[in-house]
């Protein structure tokens, strides 16, 4: 059987492959610790805005299949860099000559495999983080004024600490705040008249005003924060409603946010990519290394020339093979059964 794409290695290019090989796979094991970081970067960022993020939201597998990919493309990088190095000496070489086969075989279906599915994951998922942040925020938004109600009491906190660290206000703009109640009941004052007023005529019996949180005011802004009447043209004097971004955050919470996650999924994504390419060559580089030193015994610097490969013999021959291992060879057909002589016949006497 013809190997699958041999390639000669005399004794030079032997060197120079296992010496490429050491370099590279410390390249190797630097990206797949930046793919470490990045992924649990993105995967701190996550947990910090679970509240913001609906709970059916695929996003969050991105960074634990991509942390697990960089886990296996660092354990491979550091393989490499060994095998490489004991390649080069025929004393060290024994040890990896027993393991290298096993590592190669889970480098490429595991490591190959987790990067393959990260990547699509980068490049599928962070679609789905629109209509996740849409019902997250809405949700936060609408449990703002629960502070005494068993699972969202922190929700006006990490609200407004949202909206002050990363400059949003509501979820796609101020305005956004008008359509809900985010006072709570329990601080309004139901002997005033205004509010009895606007709860009369709000048909789900909500107090909506025209005002925001102080977390939407910009400490930048020359003016004291305004907060209340805010679509009053003259409530305020030289105030415009229509440019509040001179005392409020301009951008909503739902541009900002996704802007910033999938900014770190397209990073995440192009580390992926280069750890994907880089661990090709590696494994790749270790096979025919490994295939040529098994020709010479073991010994790089061994006299002849040998070639490396990547499979023994061909994909057709090689299936053929495994077939018949398995037990289930096709029958041969039976041979036909002579046919039979006709009995000679007596000669009968004359009368």
């Amino acid at each position: 059987m013809a190997p699958v794409l041999p390639l000669a290695l005399p004794l030079q290019p032997r060197i120079r492959l296992a010496q490429g090989l050491w370099l590279l796979s410390w390249v190797l094991s630097l990206t797949g610790g930046i793919t470490l970081f990045c992924s649990g970067h993105l995967l701190v960022q996550l947990w910090h805005l679970g509240t913001f993020l609906a709970s059916s939201c695929p996003f969050i597998a991105l960074p634990q299949v991509a942390l697990a990919a960089g886990a296996v493309a660092l354990g491979t990088g550091l393989a490499g860099a060994g095998a490489s190095r004991a390649s080069l000496d025929a004393a060290q070489y024994p040890p990896w000559r027993r393991v290298l086969g096993p590592l190669l075989m889970a480098g490429t279906a595991g490591g190959g495999g987790l990067l393959v599915l990260a990547l699509g994951l980068a490049l599928a998922l962070p679609g789905s983080l629109n209509s996740g942040l849409e019902e997250g925020l809405g949700s936060a938004m609408a449990h703002y004024k629960d502070t005494e109600v068993p699972g969202h009491c922190h929700a006006k906190r990490l609200l407004d600490e949202l909206q002050l660290r990363h400059h949003c206000c509501g979820r796609h703009g101020y305005k956004d705040w008008f359509g809900i109640q985010w006072v709570s009941s329990r601080y309004l004052d139901p002997n005033d008249q205004d509010v009895v007023d606007r709860i009369q005529s709000n048909v789900e019996g909500l107090y909506l005003i025209d005002g925001v949180p102080f977390s939407c005011c910009n400490p930048h802004s020359p003016r004291p924060c305004l907060q209340n009447r805010l679509s009053d043209p003259h409530a305020h004097p030289l105030f415009n409603p229509r440019q509040p971004n001179l005392n409020l955050w301009a951008e909503g919470c739902h541009g900002v946010l996704l802007g910033h996650l999938q900014g770190l999924a397209s990073t995440l994504g192009s580390i992926l990519a280069v750890t994907f390419l880089l661990q090709t060559l590696v494994l790749l580089g270790l096979r025919y290394l490994q295939t040529a030193l098994e020709g010479l015994g073991g010994v790089i610097d061994g006299e002849g020339e040998t070639q490396g490969y990547l499979f023994p013999g061909g994909l057709r021959d090689m299936l053929n093979t495994a077939w018949l291992q398995g037990g289930v060879a096709p029958r041969p057909a039976p041979e036909e059964a002579p046919p039979e002589e006709e009995p000679p016949k007596e000669d009968l006497p004359e009368a």
